[in-house]
């Protein structure tokens, strides 16, 4: 765990002794407020991650020095304390950014376990903003780390963990996902970054044609084949090869390639010449490799060689969060393109998209905006823009009922996301609290508001 420089900002100096006292054990650089006023200067003078925060203070109390702060520096974490709040407190403290809450008396083994998540996260957004300068400066676009959704926050940051190595990558995920999208992040923030990375569709060729293409051939190795051709791999040599529906390949194509992964060497198809190469792989999938492998379809072994390093892209509505950067970066996108002043939706249209569970995932949300933005007469994009009349109602989120109220559906689909982190991890509620992202607090208290055992 990194250590943290936190600001207690408490009325009660003994609370505030035993709080210093704590952190500063831990290894934490701990400065002290005892009024709001006084906070709110030391934030503009100095440098804070955290604020342990109390609710109830003489003058300014606890929601309007969160206000303040937040405004002065948005990436500060707060906790805030509270011996008299409520529940709806706290999620209105939330609401204005405060990462969590804890009551008084303080529990400081709670206090530790939530200082250390935030401490983790805090490490994961500072090593995922050095990944997007790298990328910026190789002259990428941003829609390549377009996100707002927190569980990506681990995706990103896996990809800037792996790039620096020649670990093989595997990247697997719904069609639509942004799987190439991820291996363009790998090598473009990878020491490979100034030779090429070349992308082979292995799906979309027939296996003697895909081994021509990725190993090349001699004059006369076929019919047609009038001279001699170098493959992918010496294309790629010194950079990527990016290898998507990996799952498609033959069983004489996955033997070469396992040959290579084994011996980083080839030989042209109808050729003796051993030649070497410098490739790093990149892989992905669709399908489920592991039930190939079982059913005999795809080797164990290349299968183990492809996955020394997986990242498993989640599809669009299981990251819901990310629905309205990703519209909104779409409608500048094509609004450009189209030489149009599209200014955004209406919240009517917003909703309908938020609901909707995209089967085709990124590449239908995008391909839904464009169409949207060519066809709207109008500078705000409405439900009559999008197509989903012509959509199946089964493709909406099964936790959206028609006629139910916003307070219902919120219900509905905290519930169902409860039950299924509680399912994942064997009805373990310390484990569920932290697949959901909330206190052990909180989610006992969510299992008595929707009754469950």
């Amino acid at each position: 765990m990194d250590k943290l420089n936190i600001l207690i900002v408490e009325d009660e100096q003994a609370q505030r002794k035993m709080l210093r006292g704590f952190l500063a054990d831990e290894g934490h650089r701990v400065a002290e407020a005892e009024d709001g006023n006084t906070a709110i200067r030391q934030v503009q003078d100095g440098h804070f991650d955290l604020l342990l925060l109390d609710f109830k203070m003489p003058g300014m109390n606890g929601m309007e020095v969160l206000k303040k702060i937040k405004s002065i520096n948005p990436k500060i974490s707060v906790i805030m304390m509270t011996a008299y709040g409520t529940i709806e407190t706290a999620v209105d403290a939330m609401k204005l950014g405060a990462v969590d809450y804890i009551p008084k008396p303080i529990d400081l083994d709670q206090l530790f376990v939530l200082i250390s998540r935030i401490s983790e996260r805090q490490t994961l957004i500072r090593e995922n903003e050095i990944l997007r300068q790298k990328v910026w400066k190789k002259g990428l676009t941003q829609e390549q780390i377009i996100y707002k959704d927190a569980g990506m926050e681990d995706i990103i940051n896996m990809v800037g963990r792996v790039a620096s190595s020649r670990a093989t990558v595997l990247i697997m995920g719904e069609s639509g996902t942004g799987k190439e999208l991820f291996a363009n992040l790998v090598h473009a923030t990878s020491p490979r970054s100034e030779k090429p990375m070349i992308v082979v569709n292995c799906g979309a060729l027939p296996e003697t044609l895909l081994e021509s293409e990725l190993f090349g051939h001699e004059k006369g190795a076929f019919t047609g084949a009038t001279a001699r051709r170098a493959g992918r791999f010496e294309e790629a040599d010194g950079g990527t090869l990016f290898l998507d529906e990996i799952g498609e390949l033959s069983p004489p194509v996955q033997v070469k390639l396992l040959r290579f992964l084994q011996e980083r060497e080839f030989q042209r198809l109808g050729g003796n010449q051993t030649i070497r190469a410098d490739v790093r792989i990149i892989s992905a999938t669709n399908r489920n490799l592991e039930e190939k492998v079982k059913e005999g379809t795809f080797r164990e072994d290349l299968y183990y060689r492809l996955n020394v390093v997986s990242i498993t892209v989640p599809p669009l509505r299981d990251r819901r969060g990310d629905i309205s950067v990703l519209t909104e970066y779409f409608i500048k996108r094509f609004s450009a393109e189209n030489d149009k002043d599209i200014k955004g939706l209406s919240n009517e249209a917003m909703d309908i998209l938020m609901k909707y569970d995209y089967p085709g995932n990124v590449r239908e949300l995008e391909n839904i905006i464009e169409r949207a933005v060519v066809i709207t007469r109008d500078q705000i994009i409405s439900i009559r823009d999008l197509p989903f009349e012509e959509i199946s109602p089964h493709h909406f989120a099964d936790y959206i009922k028609e006629g139910s109220v916003l307070k219902d559906e919120i219900e509905s689909l905290e519930r169902k996301r409860i039950e299924q982190a509680l399912a994942e991890t064997g009805n373990n509620q310390t484990k569920a609290a932290e697949l959901l992202g909330i206190t052990e607090r909180t989610l006992r208290y969510k299992l008595k508001k929707y009754d469950l055992k």
